[in-house]
């Protein structure tokens, strides 16, 4: 008898009568077997999900312009709420596969989870980037029925420069206009640990800690990366791009208070939201670090998951 247990990637085949011949079959066979057999369905039930991967958002594109596509393994009978995640990595690295938890915590709790790859840096400019994560929403909006996802529900979140990414998209309305894609279908945004939503600031804070403590200066740093140009620094800026009545979706800023950077940049972006009215809450989770406050997304025990589930429930119509 095959039983298949489901990871996020990959379907595991686990063979019983393996299992059995490893030593279990002993004296008590029925109910060890009785055992084993219900805790392999339990795991096949318990996070089970499908994963449709390397989906092109662009016709004859780059070899990057590819997303993946996680769904709950029992069809639903209406369409879900999706979230659009943009992996980090400086905008030079990362991959669309660095979502730890979340596509599994996520279509257990209803959504469709898409992950998506874009060109990076120094292949590509910071504007050709950006339109790239534009264009691979667009393509969301346009065909995510076809997986179950409501078209006018979409979350976006992202981490470290995915979140920068995701808020500007989330707040400058050209990039999705170009797209065909209205802020009304942008239900909320998740930006997690970013140091970027006011470039010029973060610019000088990390080149006036280099001069003060005798560091050398960047080669390529956040000057070089948004443009080598003031007026480019203002204009990716999602700060800069706030205002009423732009139809801006509510926002959970999750952050690291222990880096006074990320701190300093989420209680910037939270201030000029509020000040526009726009629903905003940003939250530092103490006793983590960049890396694991984003992995961690998922785990029942928490803080930051609480907040992200706090935020996403009553925007979807969950009951808590």
């Amino acid at each position: 008898m095959i039983l298949l247990l489901y990871s996020s990637k990959i379907t595991f085949p686990v063979s019983i009568s393996c299992v059995l011949s490893k030593g279990f079959y002993t004296m008590n066979a029925k109910p060890i077997f009785a055992f084993i057999l219900l805790f392999l369905l339990l795991c096949s039930s318990a996070g089970a999900q499908k994963l449709t991967s390397d989906i092109s958002y662009v016709a004859s594109g780059h070899k990057r312009h590819v997303l993946d596509i996680y769904t709950p393994e029992e069809p639903a009978d209406k369409s879900l709420p999706v979230m659009f995640w943009i992996h980090g990595g400086g905008w030079q690295a990362g991959d669309k596969s660095d979502v730890a938890l979340k596509p599994r915590v996520l279509t257990e709790r209803g959504f469709v989870f898409v992950s998506t790859n874009y060109r990076l840096l120094p292949e590509v400019k910071m504007e050709e980037l950006i339109a790239d994560v534009a264009r691979s929403l667009g393509w969301v909006h346009k065909n995510i029925a076809e997986y179950g996802g409501d078209p006018e529900r979409i979350f976006v979140g992202g981490h470290s420069a995915g979140a920068q990414l995701a808020a500007l998209i989330c707040i400058d309305d050209r990039y999705l206009k170009k797209e065909g894609v209205s802020f009304d279908v942008l239900k909320g945004c998740i930006p997690v640990d970013g140091d970027t939503y006011d470039i010029p600031k973060i610019i000088m804070t990390a080149e006036h800690r280099q001069a003060l403590y005798g560091g050398k200066m960047f080669t390529f740093g956040h000057r070089q990366k948004f443009g080598n140009d003031p007026d480019k620094h203002v204009d990716f800026s999602a700060v800069t791009h706030v205002a009423e009545d732009k139809g801006i979706p509510p926002f959970l800023i999750l952050y690291f208070p222990g880096n006074p950077d990320t701190r300093a940049q989420a209680r910037r972006l939270e201030s000029v939201l509020k000040e526009a009215d726009i629903p905003v809450k940003a939250y530092g989770k103490r006793d983590s670090n960049h890396s694991r406050l984003n992995n961690d997304l998922g785990k029942p025990d928490d803080p930051a998951t609480q907040e992200f589930y706090k935020f996403l429930d009553p925007l979807v119509g969950r009951q808590r």
